[in-house]
């Protein structure tokens, strides 16, 4: 079976769009409406919960065990905590990241009553006044503070303006795409993943195939403070495949090349069979592709599990070099985790068991626990 070929350039000016949507994990009602409308255009049925998650399905050639692929479009942000004596605002992450990413930033203030430009400095940010002194300052999110675009010089100029605490601010994600293939932008966790996704809905309508089982395509919006997909599943998904970035670092396995393919995170390993799934998918159809295991990392599934839902679940990374910083990757890793999803999608049903919620230990699954050949041991009592 060849799969359907997927549209790179729809790809990359997908995610070159979905960058320029700010979207920080709760303030996300704007990219809610872009992908609500670009998955209409492609022709599926949209629904929304009340705070904005997506489903989106295609049909089947039988509806059981329904599978789901969930990435997420909240991205990491900031919140105001308290509006300071000079006018200017301490703010306290959304998301985990570090203070260091964020000084230098611009940044986006939601204010009620409009938006405010301004950017994230170290509480010393001039050489020329303190200087080596600003090299010993301590790196922590009480060390920076938001100076405003506008003439505020007091608390009394900033809340005037309709500035308060618990405002949102959204990091400006500075994209760069080049013609090596390398993108590098904030934000690629988790919006390239969510342009992959997109990549390989629509090869799959183009083409005409028809995903073996129903499929659901989850988007959340707050996997980056926690909760994610905890309440967007169904009850008929068998099967939970996150789409999410992978950590390229030295000692780990991941590539910005390639699908990288969770084996497991903080939370514990991922399910054995829909894994090995995945891998197998990936040597069949020549899918370049390597193993992670993520010790400081959770995605869509742990919340989707918290929650509550009984799901095999497995990972599927593109690689990104400084994650939650101003990250990198490259088109292959994103080209490489379409073409995974459209296996996955097209693949035949092995545990057709999966189709039910419980029953008993017929077509129950197995896992090999034979000694290989040569791996003898020798025991004496």
């Amino acid at each position: 079976m060849s799969l359907p070929n997927i549209d790179t350039d729809y790809l990359s000016h997908t995610l070159e769009t979905l960058l320029s949507i700010a979207s920080p994990s709760g303030y996300t009602d704007r990219i809610v409406h872009w992908v609500g409308d670009e998955l209409e255009r492609l022709g599926l049925q949209v629904e929304i919960t009340r705070r904005g998650a997506i489903r989106a399905t295609l049909e089947g050639r039988d509806d059981q065990p329904a599978r789901a692929i969930v990435s997420h479009l909240d991205t990491l942000g900031a919140i105001i905590t308290r509006i300071k004596d000079n006018g200017r605002l301490a703010v306290a992450p959304v998301g985990h990241w570090s203070s260091r990413f964020a000084e230098g930033a611009r940044v986006t203030i939601f204010a009620p009553d409009g938006a405010y430009r301004g950017t994230i400095l170290p509480l010393k940010a001039s050489g020329h006044v303190y200087a080596d002194a600003i090299d010993e300052q301590p790196v922590n999110w009480d060390q920076v503070e938001v100076r405003i675009d506008a003439p505020f010089a007091s608390a009394a100029d900033t809340e005037a303006a309709g500035i308060g605490v618990g405002d949102i601010l959204a990091v400006d994600p500075q994209p760069e795409f080049f013609d090596n293939g390398f993108i590098v932008s904030r934000h690629l966790d988790d919006k390239a993943g969510v342009a992959a996704v997109l990549a390989a809905m629509k090869a799959l309508i183009d083409s005409g195939s028809v995903p073996v089982v129903r499929t659901v395509f989850l988007f959340s919006i707050s996997e980056e403070v926690g909760s994610g997909a905890s309440s967007i599943l169904t009850h008929d998904i068998a099967s939970l495949v996150a789409v999410d970035n992978g950590a390229v670092a030295p000692g780990q396995g991941s590539r910005e090349t390639g699908v990288t393919i969770g084996m497991g995170d903080m939370t514990g390993p991922f399910d054995f069979h829909l894994t090995r799934k995945l891998i197998k998918l990936c040597e069949t159809h020549d899918i370049g592709h390597q193993r992670d295991h993520f010790r400081h990392y959770r995605s869509d599934n742990a919340s989707a599990v918290e929650g509550g839902a009984d799901v095999r679940t497995a990972l599927v990374t593109f690689g990104v070099d400084a994650s939650h910083g101003y990250e990198r990757t490259h088109i292959d890793a994103l080209d490489s985790v379409a073409r995974l999803l459209t296996a996955y999608a097209l693949s035949e049903v092995e545990i057709r068991r999966d189709a039910d919620d419980v029953g008993d230990l017929e077509g129950f699954t197995h896992q090999p626990d034979d000694v290989a050949e040569g791996a003898e041991g020798h025991r004496t009592d």
